[in-house]
């Protein structure tokens, strides 16, 4: 099997040149490392409509489209279904990203994210026969849906559209694998049955995964102090029979030159090695807060645009290094900049919206109960 060929860029997350601005993408450095990925044999870019405030498909198109002859490379882009209000929603949005991209077909179209509201929105909007036109009329390759919700719905889906299908793209890493909540591995097995092929996102949980405490950094170290935790993390993945792709969002070179490495040198994960991720799964969850995946569909539905993912994010943070009192500087300035964690009015409008099934207003409760309880911004050494 060439493991080769089954490693994506995945644009959601490209390098900035502000940090606080998504639209600020660092053109050159990103230029840099798409010469990298493609000398090197790697060719399947995955973007969006959404991702960067729609500036990804334009980088794509600097870096990829104006620089390379078309067929040397491939390109996935999805559906904003959160958008579609008619009919006539998915002619426009797939102009426009195709306008965006300066390509004439994708290689691959999704429709995306999947879930029980936003798979209302694309039933009335006929969706799922747009898509299945665009693959007859040559517009796109391979067509499918990228999915965040249970097993459940999925088999819904599934029994209704697999026929139609080539591709589901799934959040699956070995932290969700056996999670009861995101139902990985009932999903990849749902595929697996309708003969559909799974292309991964999230492998490292939105860097969730190589993030962790300094024990359970430690533990990996002595495991194998030759590979990097994010490398263990995508063979998990690639591994999968039914895997054709696993995307990873690089935006630091080094990050490029890792991944390069695990798939120039792939070795599929060895039983012993799963035994050790289950374990380490274990203690991240024990350590980890909220299990945020930094996806951001929670801020599209929030009335009061609470930078939710962000205020989790330094939670987790601060209490992973809790004689460390820097993160309640990051909270402070954060409520001041953006939008204060207690504006939370308990709607609930995110919770269906939510890829990892967090009770977000009782998160973020217990974010404003952490920082505001007992923790001085001065105290301490920084």
């Amino acid at each position: 099997m060439n493991y080769k060929s089954k490693f994506g860029f995945g644009c959601m997350r490209l390098p900035l040149t502000d940090e606080n601005d998504p639209t600020s993408i660092n053109q050159e450095l990103f230029n840099e490392m798409v010469d990298i990925y493609m000398e090197k044999g790697f060719n399947y870019f995955d973007t969006s409509y959404a991702y960067h405030n729609g500036t990804s498909e334009i980088a794509i198109k600097k870096a990829v489209v104006e620089r390379y002859p078309r067929e040397s490379f491939k390109i996935c882009d999805k559906m904003p279904t959160w958008a579609l209000t008619s009919k006539d929603d998915n002619e426009k949005f797939v102009n426009e990203m195709l306008e965006r991209l300066g390509i004439d077909y994708f290689d691959v179209f999704f429709i995306h994210n999947i879930n029980v509201p936003w798979l209302e929105l694309a039933e009335k909007s006929n969706t799922f026969e747009y898509v299945k036109k665009m693959k007859e009329e040559g517009t796109a390759k391979k067509i499918g849906i990228s999915f965040h919700d249970n097993a459940k719905l999925l088999e819904k889906v599934l029994k209704k559209y697999s026929d139609i299908l080539d591709i589901v793209q799934l959040e699956l890493n070995y932290l969700d694998w056996e999670d009861p909540s995101i139902e990985a591995h009932k999903c990849y097995d749902l595929c697996v049955k309708y003969g559909l092929d799974v292309y991964v996102m999230e492998p490292l949980k939105g860097g969730v995964i190589v993030n962790p405490s300094q024990e359970i950094k430690d533990e990996f170290k002595n495991y194998n102090s030759e590979k990097s935790i994010a490398s263990f993390a995508l063979r998990f993945c690639a591994s999968l029979d039914n895997v054709k792709m696993v995307l990873s969002g690089m935006n630091k070179m080094e990050d490029l030159m890792d991944n390069c490495d695990t798939y120039e040198n792939f070795k599929v994960i060895t039983d012993d090695e799963k035994e050790f991720l289950s374990k380490m799964a274990n203690k991240l969850y024990e350590t980890l807060a909220v299990p945020c995946s930094e996806c951001g569909y929670c801020i599209k539905e929030c009335p009061s645009m609470i930078p939710i993912p962000k205020y989790f994010n330094i939670y987790n943070a601060s209490k992973n290094q809790p004689e460390s009192n820097i993160y309640r500087l990051y909270y402070d300035k954060l409520a001041d900049e953006e939008v204060p964690a207690d504006d939370c009015t308990y709607c609930g409008t995110c919770l269906d919206y939510c890829t990892q099934k967090i009770d977000i207003p009782e998160e973020l409760e217990n974010v404003c109960k952490h920082f505001e309880n007992g923790f001085s911004p001065y105290a301490g050494e920084f």
